[in-house]
C-alpha cells in the first residue's frame, strides 16, 4: 500500500504527464483548410487525437481515485487522533482523581496514626479513613479500566484484521 509521499510522488508525475499532453494537444496544428489534407491523414491524426484523449481521461481518473484514497486516509488518521485525544484526556482524569484519593487516604493515614499515638479512639476518622481508602481503590479501578480500554482499541483493529 503506498504512503503519502509515494501518492504524492505519482500524483506529481501524472500532473506532469498531463501538462506534457495538454501542451501537445495544444501543439498539434489545426486541420489546414486547404483540402491538401488525405483522408488517410485526417483519419489518422484523428486516431491519434482520440488515443490522447483516452491517455489523458485515464490519468485524470488516476489523479481523481488517488486525491479520494488520500482524503480517505487523511479522514480516518484524524478520527485516530480524535479518539486517542479523548482517550488521553479520561486517563488523565481517572489519574488525576488517583491523586487525589491517595493525597486524602495519606492525610487520613496520619491523622489516624497520630490519633492512635495519643491513646484516643476516634471511629469517626476511622471510618474516615476507609472512605478514602474506599475512594482510591475506586480511583485506581477507573484508571484500570481506562488504560484496559486503551489496549483494547488498539487490539481490536489487529483482532478484526486476523478474523
Amino acid at each position: 500500500m503506498p504512503d503519502s509521499t509515494d501518492i504524492s510522488d505519482l500524483e506529481r508525475r501524472i500532473t506532469a504527464a498531463l501538462d506534457r499532453i495538454r501542451r501537445g494537444i495544444d501543439a498539434i496544428p489545426e486541420p489546414a483548410p486547404a483540402p491538401e489534407i488525405s483522408a488517410e491523414d485526417h483519419a489518422a491524426l484523428s486516431q491519434r487525437l482520440e488515443e490522447e484523449r483516452t491517455a489523458n481521461a485515464q490519468l485524470e481518473e488516476r489523479v481523481r481515485v488517488l486525491k479520494e484514497r488520500q482524503e480517505g486516509r487523511i479522514a480516518a488518521l484524524e478520527r485516530e487522533v480524535a479518539a486517542e485525544r479523548e482517550r488521553a484526556g479520561r486517563l488523565d482524569g481517572d489519574l488525576q482523581a488517583l491523586r487525589q484519593a491517595n493525597a486524602e487516604l495519606s492525610d487520613t493515614v496520619a491523622q489516624l496514626r497520630g490519633a492512635l499515638e495519643e491513646g484516643l479512639d476516634d471511629p469517626a476518622l476511622v471510618n474516615r479513613a476507609i472512605l478514602a481508602e474506599l475512594e482510591g481503590l475506586k480511583a485506581a479501578r477507573a484508571a484500570d479500566r481506562t488504560e484496559i480500554e486503551e489496549i483494547l482499541a488498539e487490539l481490536r483493529p489487529i483482532i478484526e484484521e486476523a478474523s
